[in-house]
């Protein structure tokens, strides 16, 4: 069962900025990042495939995020740049099935999140 783990989340001032990493136990194909801020749904962030393009960003982070992976080491990232209080959530890094090399529509593995609080 691949298992996910993130971290580098934490409390920031408007106008910082944060890394965040993913540490999957195996190879993973697709993958994104999730967040969910107090009292609202999880909403996606962002997406990618297997070698790192096909980005997608949600308009709220475009510009400011950046996803990246580095499939030796099974890590995915998100730097953050030029937060927002609005982006105060638990963030979620998610992986497609195995396989699926490209996008998919539901993920099948979840990380136990991270938390961003960003004070204005």
């Amino acid at each position: 069962q691949l298992r996910l783990v993130e971290s580098g989340g934490g409390p920031v001032q408007a106008g910082d900025s944060l890394r965040l990493s993913c540490v999957a136990s195996e190879r993973t194909y697709a993958m994104g990042w999730f967040r969910q801020a107090p009292g609202k749904e999880r909403e996606f962030v962002v997406r990618l495939n297997w070698t790192g393009g096909g980005t997608v960003y949600a308009d709220s982070v475009k510009d400011r995020f950046t996803i990246s992976r580095d499939n030796a080491k099974n890590t995915l990232f998100l730097q953050m740049n030029s937060l927002k209080p609005e982006d105060t959530a638990v963030y979620y890094c998610a992986a497609c099935p195995s396989g699926t090399y490209y996008y998919c529509r539901t993920y099948d593995y979840w990380g136990q999140g991270t938390q961003v609080t960003v004070s204005s």
